[in-house]
């Protein structure tokens, strides 16, 4: 008895396929107007952009920012009486809505820090 004889004989291939309107056939087709994504009013849009755009090419600058922006939520706490935890406060830094974008600025200092000037960054970690 092999195993892959009733494995491979059970395995369906599936794909898409995108059909325009225009050649389609039948009416039951879904307009691809439908298909587009509705654009939101974003405010803070532009200020992603510029910190998605900020290039770190100064060693001081690095350093300033990895000393500016944590590691880990400095929120995030345990509350502990008497050696019981009471309550956890959980970490309150995802609510910034600037959050991703300023770790991966916090980020790209560390990396040109490591990468381009040769430093240890073990103690911003």
């Amino acid at each position: 008895m092999n195993v892959s004889e009733y494995t491979t004989s059970n395995v369906v291939h599936t794909s898409w396929v995108w059909i325009h309107p225009g050649d389609s056939s039948s009416n039951n087709t879904t307009p691809t107007n439908s298909l587009k994504p509705k654009k939101t009013f974003d405010p803070l849009q532009p200020v992603r952009q510029w910190l998605d755009k900020v290039e770190v090419h100064n060693p001081k600058l690095a350093h300033r920012l990895c000393k500016m922006i944590p590691a880990q939520c400095p929120f995030e706490r345990d509350i502990i009486l008497f050696g019981r935890t009471l309550f956890h406060i959980p970490p309150m830094c995802k609510l910034n809505p600037l959050y991703e974008e300023v770790v991966a600025l916090r980020f790209r200092a560390l990396c040109y820090l490591a990468d381009e000037c040769g430093e240890d960054v073990s103690a911003y970690c």
